[in-house]
């Protein structure tokens, strides 16, 4: 036996009385806790400040018209992600557990293992989607040069070139990198790549008003021109500048977190306590979002007066630049972007998602390590192409999820959890076999609602509804989950939320 597999043998000893089907060191309640208010903050800025979050706000705010109604939907649309956040972030708190074990509480121990698959396909798909885009911006820069830029030309390989191809495993390794260091390495790269990319932001949104003469905080085309790009690129129908628009804004800008308001417990129980996860959601989300979001809308005004088109891609943006160096800065920048991103957003979550299902065998590295690999080989097919229309199916399958564990949690459990039950195979949270059929029966439900209904249900529901399918997805499998249980846990809670193992470590 090596040193390694001796040190993955002791992580995943399991203490008296819990289960090994259920437990591992890297599942367990979190003791040590370094997460202060700054990391928190810099989860937010790694998430957002990727280029596919850039693209997104670029987009709705041709929807808005103008900044300042960008603004308005922006900022609703914030606080609602601050509040929501909050919820789910005190209960990782409180009990210092990662998302799969929390959903254990509502969905059974071992049906946990469903909503945290679906959590786990997710972030591999955006973990494939990301790479690309990062990589797409090393490839920018570097076809500026004749040897790159013919083999970019000559050469294919899994429908794609061979420099794309190289410059896709170059970034798919560096974050393989970082994440087989473990959670601390994570909270060092992402305290570094959020603060990078900010001032990356800021050059580009200077540098372009600049050459633009002036601050933009419109786009100059016919309101008609304008509504057609908007929906081509947001798949919003409405009228920019409406009412409607807005409020489609707001919607759509929270239902681009809907897979992060399931898993953001996952950083939040390594925090000391609540003062300090408000504080880093306080800057990291109303605040940041809100600065981030103006800075894409000034940047993308100013494009289109410098460049006499709407350019929604900050990496083709920055390629047209006549300066090679602010080219390669914005290259490396945005390589950090979506390091950051799929470090925080798109690894950690399916981590702690397969290791959930087999605890006994997979620790959190070789979780990460699985997802990083089904990512590789989904890259000769480029699923994420068509990533707008996955924004909305993800808020479809992840609202009603959202719904039953936030509605258990503090609806029907008052904030009390058995912890330790949470890693008893025959314990509290045993239900119907390890399955809890009222938490699927809701989220079935719910799911009809938040994803059939849009697509195949009657006239006019997709359009003017399809932006608000995460809220009616949570809302129907909440309240149908809450009718269900009768209102109360089906067990009472015997150990308060703060109760935690001692003999676990982080």
């Amino acid at each position: 036996m090596t040193a390694t597999d001796s040190a993955d043998a002791d992580r995943t000893a399991t203490p008296p009385g819990y289960s090994p089907r259920l437990y591992n060191a890297d599942l367990a309640p979190a003791t040590e806790r370094k997460w202060g208010a700054f990391s928190i903050f810099n989860v937010w800025t790694s998430d957002v400040h990727s280029l596919y979050g850039y693209f997104l706000a670029a987009s709705l705010f041709l929807v808005a018209g103008n900044t300042f109604k960008f603004l308005i939907g922006i900022g609703v649309g914030s606080l609602i992600i601050y509040w929501l956040m909050t919820l789910i972030g005190k209960a990782g708190v409180r009990t210092g557990v990662p998302y799969p074990v929390l959903a254990r509480a509502s969905f059974g121990a071992f049906g946990a293992n469903v909503p945290a698959l679906v959590r786990a396909v997710v972030a591999t798909f955006w973990y494939g989607a990301q790479t690309s885009a990062a990589a797409g911006a090393v490839v920018a820069f570097l076809v500026r040069y004749d040897g790159p830029k013919d083999l970019h030309e000559t050469t294919r390989l899994f429908d794609h070139s061979g420099l794309e191809v190289l410059c896709y495993l170059g970034v798919w390794a560096a974050q393989l990198l970082i994440i087989s260091k473990g959670m601390e390495t994570v909270r060092r790269f992402q305290d570094f790549a959020g603060p990078a990319v900010w001032l990356m932001m800021l050059i580009l949104a200077i540098a372009l008003s600049v050459e633009a003469g002036a601050l933009s905080f419109s786009v100059d085309m016919p309101s008609g021109d304008l509504a057609t790009l908007a929906k081509s690129a947001t798949g919003l129908d409405v009228g920019p500048g409406s009412l409607a628009a807005i409020a489609a804004i707001a919607a759509t800008w929270v239902t681009y977190f809907a897979a992060l308001f399931l898993n953001f417990g996952d950083f939040a129980r390594f925090t000391p306590d609540e003062k300090a996860l408000k504080k880093g959601n306080i800057w990291g989300l109303p605040v940041n979002l809100i600065l981030f979001s103006l800075v894409a809308a000034t940047t993308t005004a100013a494009a289109s007066k410098v460049y006499g088109e709407v350019i929604l891609e900050p990496a083709e943006i920055s390629a047209k630049f006549d300066s090679a160096f602010l080219v390669l800065l914005a290259a490396l920048t945005f390589a950090v972007a979506t390091l950051g991103i799929n470090v925080v957003a798109n690894f950690v979550s399916p981590a702690f998602d397969f290791a959930n299902v087999a605890p006994k065998y997979v620790t959190f590295r070789r979780g990460g390590l699985i997802a990083a690999v089904i990512a590789l080989m989904l890259y000769p097919l480029h699923p994420w192409d068509n990533a707008p229309s996955f924004v909305n199916a993800i808020g479809s399958t992840m609202g009603p999820l959202f719904g039953v564990i936030i509605v258990d949690y503090y609806l029907i459990r008052k904030a009390q959890l058995n912890v330790p039950a949470l890693y008893q195979e025959h314990g509290e949270f045993r239900f119907q076999g390890g399955w809890n059929i009222r938490a699927f029966a809701a989220a079935a439900v719910g799911s009809v609602f938040s994803s059939i209904l849009p697509v195949y249900g009657p006239s006019g529901y997709g359009t003017n509804l399809g932006p608000y399918s995460w809220f009616i997805g949570v809302a129907v499998a909440g309240v149908l989950y809450f009718a269900l249980s009768g209102g109360r846990s089906p067990l009472p809670a015997r150990t308060a939320a703060t109760e935690v193992p001692e003999a676990t470590e982080a």
